[in-house]
């Protein structure tokens, strides 16, 4: 499915993920299919962090928003111990966009780095992985693999809908787990590799 079908049903997206050249080419996309893009500061609001958000949703017509709330979900903890953004005001940020026809567009980057080279980047795709679990319940979720240099963005594993039982609406989560390891890469790990 192309990046035009997966996105059409939707007035608002909010772009949370992956940085790099994907997300830029992604964005691009957004723009030549009609939507207005736009970049947030990188500070969050202090006192309100979904404020700035708000206030861009109440806006009219097709809107992508480069956004960093989900992020600060993710990176606080693993970064400072602790997030500047609470459960409650994610939650109430994931409905005013499914209110406004809003999916959150979930960036991954598949096969760039591995645990061993990055372990934080390997802690964050389990945070985002459990963040996601619990906003589909309240916005769809749509997961795109922007790693790929000849796609601006290509669904995950392909779209396949996934129906809340909260929501019903609910668009789709899509996570892909690492295939099976070589002996080679269980052995660097310290493990003994299986026996075929």
């Amino acid at each position: 499915m192309t990046l035009s079908a997966t996105v059409t049903p939707y007035r608002t997206l909010i772009i949370e993920g992956h940085e790099g050249r994907g997300r830029a080419r992604l964005t691009a996309e957004l723009a030549h299919l009609g939507f207005e893009v736009r970049r947030l500061p990188p500070g969050l609001h202090h006192l309100d962090p979904a404020l700035p958000y708000r206030e861009l949703l109440a806006g009219p017509g097709r809107l992508a928003v480069d956004g960093g709330l989900v992020r600060e979900l993710v990176y606080g903890p693993l970064r400072r111990g602790r997030s500047r953004v609470t459960w409650i005001q994610a939650l109430d940020f994931a409905e005013a966009v499914a209110e406004r026809d809003g999916a959150l567009l979930h960036l991954t980057a598949t096969g760039r780095t591995t645990r061993a080279q990055c372990p934080e980047a390997a802690e964050a795709a389990t945070a985002y992985a459990r963040a996601y679990t619990t906003l589909v319940q309240h916005v769809p979720v749509v997961t795109l693999d922007v790693g790929d240099p000849g796609e601006p963005g290509r669904p995950a594993g392909g779209p396949v809908p996934r129906q809340s039982q909260l929501w019903p609406n609910a668009g789709q989560l899509t996570i892909g787990w690492p295939g099976p390891r070589d002996a080679r890469q269980e052995r660097a790990h310290g493990r003994q590799p299986p026996h075929p």
